[in-house]
């Protein structure tokens, strides 16, 4: 994953027990293609080693407000000048108490003060000094300004072992929360985005149902991705076993296509830039559905008359005042004639863009932790989507639609 290329991430650590959990965020932070330059408080050092994180950042850490080979070129001001973000993990009940005042007496604090960058805050202290309420006047007078957030603290045993609010979250929350902070100014920044999801069950009976292998795995992954760009995002989901991404902003759960146009339609006449349709939503219901289980009779099978399912996708597309479309076309064709199906339905059903996969082979499409395929435009472009991880394909995606559709 590299979610984070080019960002300028100043990880500042001051000096608690949690200090040794910014190793592995800064870790994470540059496997996510971050630049991270650290700089540590005098008392961080006594719990974690420069080296340490000097090692992993591929920089020299900065640990001295006054030093003489880098104040030649005013180290702080330069710190402060290139940060994406600043992120300081862990804050203690010290430094929450520092920045609030506007102390800019150590490296860290100079640096906050002298950077217009967003601050985040991930907060990491004994319950009781979190708890009390001049740490949260501290913390409240920082949150009054928009550049600074947080992110956490969990409840549970401390360190110090006390029960209660203070422990850092974990290296990966950070993460996606800095993801989700300079994502506000992302490409899919101030859009909703409507993303379909899974497959649908349609009843036959009490206990059995028409549906496809679908796992919704490739549209929780467009979706997460489009968090990730600063989108505010609706999910419609059919049955699966996924958690929801973090970041979206709400999730719908239908069993049925009929539920999953009513809830479409009524998220997009809230509002709603792009709706990408990745669900995989059954052609056809059955006209009936038995409110007890079928069985045999004689031994012969009942019949069972189909009924169409409405087409969802075509219907936005025929709306006079309709969002942006990105729809899915899962076929069991490969190279030209499924570039050729993607370009049929992209007039077909009034799309923007289409993204076409084979869901033919066994380790790719329904159910697999990969995809590939093709992408086509309105504007008579596509893309080839080579086979990765479905969440690198989503990202690849919008990062190609998101000028075309938003631009």
């Amino acid at each position: 994953m590299t979610r984070l290329v080019g960002k300028n991430i100043v990880l500042g650590v001051t000096g608690g027990i949690a200090a040794y959990k910014a190793a592995e965020l800064c870790r994470l932070l540059v496997k996510e293609g971050a630049d991270v330059h650290v700089v540590m408080t005098e008392s961080a050092q006594a719990f974690i080693g420069s080296l340490t994180m000097q090692t992993l950042s591929g920089h020299r850490v900065g640990t001295r407000l006054v030093d003489a080979s880098d104040e030649a070129e005013v180290g702080h001001i330069r710190l402060a000048d290139r940060a994406d973000l600043i992120v300081v993990a862990p804050a203690t009940a010290d430094s929450l108490a520092r920045f609030s005042g506007g102390r800019a007496d150590d490296l860290l604090g100079a640096v906050v003060l002298a950077s217009h960058a967003d601050v985040l805050l991930a907060p990491a202290m004994n319950v009781n000094m979190w708890e009390n309420p001049i740490t949260q006047e501290n913390l409240q007078r920082l949150l009054a300004n928009p550049r600074f957030s947080t992110v956490g603290p969990d409840a549970g045993p401390l360190a110090c072992g006390w029960i209660g609010a203070g422990r850092l979250v974990e290296p990966d929350v950070v993460v996606e929360a800095i993801v989700a902070r300079l994502s506000a100014r992302g490409p899919l920044s101030g859009k909703r985005v409507l993303v379909s999801a899974g497959p649908t069950q349609e009843p036959v009976d009490a206990v059995r149902f028409l549906g496809n292998r679908s796992s919704g795995k490739m549209g929780f992954a467009l979706a997460s991705a489009a968090v990730a760009m600063g989108a505010e995002v609706v999910l419609v989901a059919g049955p699966v076993d996924l958690e929801t991404p973090k970041g979206v902003s709400k999730r719908i759960d239908i069993q049925t296509a009929l539920q999953m146009q009513a809830a479409i339609e009524a998220s997009v006449a809230s509002g709603i830039d792009v709706v990408v349709m990745a669900a995989a939503v059954a052609d056809f219901r059955p006209a009936t559905a038995s409110n007890a289980k079928l069985s045999r009779r004689d031994g012969e099978a009942p019949s069972l008359a189909l009924v169409a399912n409405p087409d969802i996708l075509a219907g936005l597309g025929q709306r006079p005042q309709r969002p942006r479309l990105i729809g899915f076309a899962a076929e069991v064709l490969t190279g030209d004639a499924l570039i050729a199906r993607a370009q049929q339905k992209l007039v077909e059903k009034g799309c923007d863009a289409v993204v076409a996969n084979s869901v033919g082979q066994g380790d790719t499409g329904f159910g697999s932790d990969d995809n590939q395929g093709y992408l086509v435009t309105r504007s008579g472009s596509s893309l080839v989507l080579p086979r990765e991880p479905k969440l690198d394909m989503a990202r690849r995606i919008w990062r190609h639609v998101a000028p075309l559709l938003l631009g």
